[in-house]
């Protein structure tokens, strides 16, 4: 008798599963901002997507649109309380290709005191995504930077929101 695996082949423990207003757009939106490969589809008749998976580098995202009585989209409750974090060999390549997409820019890319070229976007169909790479930077570069995200929120500010 063949042993079954627990986890499907090539999955993380952890998996991010999107409900999406418009699952099919976003599979194409995904597929030329981050480069995601389609691994498998579910439609129903009416062309909904019941389930369908992806993968962005090394790691599987799945998504399907939503329907009454199942949660929903962050365009219908009007946000979305997850980001989805992508690190990347070339931030600033990946980061002009999702604007180029569509993305709308919420916190833009920069060298942060963490040590990390970072920043945060929004998919037009209303998940948050933020992008980054480890970076080198000096400690009094670091330590600079620190300071000035700090003193922002000392003032009740957060580096994603102008003002």
């Amino acid at each position: 008798m063949h042993r079954q695996d627990p986890i499907p082949r090539g999955f993380g423990t952890v998996t991010p599963y999107l409900k999406i207003n418009g699952a099919a757009k976003a599979i194409d939106f995904y597929k030329d901002a981050f480069g995601a490969k389609k691994l498998s589809v579910v439609t129903l008749p009416d062309g909904k997507i019941l389930h369908a998976r992806m993968k962005i580098g090394d790691s599987i995202l799945m998504l399907a649109d939503e329907f009454p009585g199942n949660t929903a989209s962050p365009t219908s409750i009007g946000s979305s309380t997850v980001t989805m974090h992508v690190y990347s060999k070339n931030v600033d390549k990946l980061w002009e290709r999702a604007v180029e997409a569509g993305a709308k820019i919420v916190m833009p890319i920069d060298n942060q005191f963490w040590s990390e070229r970072y920043g945060q976007l929004l998919d037009p169909f209303g998940h948050s995504w933020s992008l980054s790479m480890q970076v080198r930077m000096s400690r009094t570069e670091r330590e600079a930077k620190r300071k000035v995200v700090m003193e922002m929120f000392t003032q009740g500010k957060h580096p994603s929101k102008s003002d």
